[in-house]
């Protein structure tokens, strides 16, 4: 082992040249037509140390000669710590045993060993070295006792990671408003403009301003395959589009919407970039009101595969006002089953269709949001006959400190939404433990009849107007909680 050079522990400022160091070593001077067969011969009693050459030129200037370093654990001209095939080998040939020494630098360490060269010993239980990679950006979440040296810290993580133009630190919770925590740049450029590759999609976005999670991979891709290509699905909390993104990819016809005026404007772009055309509906809503504004726009684009246009207003033109959409190709009018429908069919109410599933990602007040759903499709009860084909899943992203979070999670559920759920349709799943006593889950639900067709609504919010869903100066944690 190598170990980096004893350095002044606490300091604050990066100093490269205080990690030279020089190590003695053993070496055989061999003939270089021998190297190969040496090197075979010796083994692991060869120096073995990572972007360290074990073979090198003769320091005494004769280039028919090569020096090859030995193992640290061979100690002297005797060869104590040497294999017996290995002394053996040395004496058959009468290899000349030479003291030599490598150089190593600032390079040479890792990350988590430059910092623990130069950190009071007190704090290296933890050296703080991890951090999530976010496009070039690198986001750490430094504890308060490594603060004072956080701008050294960020400089060593730049250094060791070529890949990386910015690092950053979370000074802050989570803003309750639009999902995003504050940042500080520790070192490099002041970018924050990510691009990344996930799912098959390009994501660009301002991570400063959006929220963006590179740990929710997995849970991403495990919704998206659940979808069929025929699936209408409505993202609620969409973020910048990694659900609805590939979603749309896949053929689904997605409606997805964000509060975060900035999170709405990347999806737009993200949709450009990963060129989806004809199937992806952009909102910028509140949660509730996003909800029964996707249902009825749904209704009246009809339930296809989306390569319609969106409900145009009274002059023929797109609004544009809270929602946009990437559909271009005109609709196309659908043929009856039968030319000549009976007088039955004619006087019966239209099937029944909504969307397939509704995501909601936002684990720490998603559940609040579920009383949405409660008389969602009231009056439209004649039209179902199978509520558990035809009514949605719910797929709503929480956290739990329970010991049982089956029954937490289920039971915050049915106290939001005023009813039972289908306990054969709940699935909850863990996603990931967010601290050492909080996990985060989702729960899977098909949504029941007796909350769907409800006729006591009684909502956290009614349906405001544009100009008070645009007020930014209301907090959304009260806009979130209002009642009638």
């Amino acid at each position: 082992m190598i170990t980096p050079p004893a350095i002044q522990r606490g300091l604050f400022t990066l100093d490269r040249s205080l990690f030279n160091k020089s190590v003695n070593v053993m070496a055989l001077r061999i003939p270089a037509s021998m190297t190969m067969e040496c090197k075979k011969a010796l083994g692991t009693d060869m120096l073995l140390v990572p972007k360290i050459r074990n073979v090198v030129d003769s320091d005494d200037g004769e280039k028919s000669k090569r020096l090859v370093l030995l193992s640290m654990a061979i100690k002297n001209k005797e060869m104590e710590g040497a294999s017996e095939k290995t002394k053996e080998f040395v004496k058959e040939h009468g290899f000349e045993l030479a003291e030599t020494q490598f150089q190593v630098s600032y390079d040479y360490w890792t990350a988590d060993e430059v910092v623990r060269a130069i950190l009071p010993e007190e704090l290296l239980v933890e050296a703080p070295s991890s951090f999530t990679t976010v496009g070039h950006i690198a986001h750490m979440n430094l504890k308060d006792e490594y603060l004072p040296w956080k701008h050294l810290i960020g400089q060593v993580i730049l250094d060791k990671n070529p890949n990386l133009k910015t690092v950053v630190n979370k000074t802050d919770s989570i803003d309750t408003t639009f999902r995003f925590f504050k940042m500080e740049v520790l070192a490099g450029e002041d970018n924050m403009i990510a691009e990344v590759r996930e799912s098959g999609c390009r994501f660009k976005f301002d991570f400063a301003q959006v929220y963006w999670n590179s740990r929710l991979h997995t849970e991403h891709d495990r919704l998206v395959k659940m979808f069929k290509a025929t699936d209408a699905v409505c993202d609620v909390m969409a973020g910048v589009g990694p659900f609805a993104m590939p979603a749309a990819k896949k053929g689904c016809n997605v409606y997805a919407n964000d509060l975060n005026p900035t999170s709405y404007k990347y999806m737009l772009e993200n949709a450009k970039l990963n060129k989806i055309q004809n199937n992806l509906h952009i909102y910028n809503l509140d949660g509730r009101e996003f909800i029964r504004k996707a249902v009825e726009d749904l209704e009246t684009n009809g339930y296809r595969p989306a390569n319609m246009v969106m409900p145009t207003n009274n002059k023929g033109k797109k609004d544009t006002k809270t929602s946009a959409t990437t559909t271009t190709t005109p609709p196309t009018a659908s043929k009856p089953e039968t030319s000549e429908p009976t007088s039955e069919a004619s006087t019966s109410s239209p099937a029944f269709k909504t969307f397939d599933h509704f995501v909601m990602n936002l684990p720490a007040t998603a559940i609040e949001f579920l009383d949405a759903f409660r008389g969602l499709f009231k009056g439209r009860e004649a039209q179902i006959t199978q509520p558990k084909v035809q009514l949605p899943m719910i797929h709503c992203h929480c956290f739990s400190k329970s010991e049982t979070p089956e029954d937490d999670v289920r039971e915050r559920v049915e106290s939001v939404m005023g009813g039972k759920l289908e306990r054969d349709s709940v699935h909850l799943h863990w996603v990931r433990k967010v601290a050492p006593n909080k996990d985060m889950y989702c729960i899977s639900f098909r949504l029941p009849a007796e909350i769907a067709f409800a006729s006591d609504v009684k909502r956290k919010l009614e349906v405001a107007s544009s100009e008070d869903v645009s007020e930014a100066s209301e907090p959304s944690s009260e806009k979130r909680t209002k009642t009638e």
